[in-house]
């Protein structure tokens, strides 16, 4: 992590085309005003947890979804190739 200090009104640059100000200091709070291309996604880290949490979730269950899908398609497969599966049960 880097550490930087900087007054009101100083700014640094992040990849040529990132600014981040200093707006405001004020006690422990501190104001911070960016500017950046409309292509890139800016996120307060709370909310960009609880959507990779949300992210992760999805995935797990989709993936659970798919195994059950492939349980099921073996389970189908099993029974039409059973030694039973031809045989005529007489109840026509």
């Amino acid at each position: 992590m880097l550490y930087l200090t900087r007054k009101v009104g100083d700014s640094v640059v992040i990849d040529d085309n990132i600014e981040v100000t200093v707006v405001e200091v004020r006690g422990k709070t501190v104001k911070l005003g960016f500017t950046f291309p409309e292509d890139v996604q800016v996120l307060r880290r709370e909310l960009y947890d609880r959507i990779q949490e949300e992210n992760r979730s999805a995935s797990a269950s989709a993936d659970l979804v798919h195994q059950l899908g492939q349980v099921a398609n073996a389970v189908a497969d099993n029974m039409k190739n059973s030694p039973d599966a031809d045989k005529d049960d007489g109840k026509d």
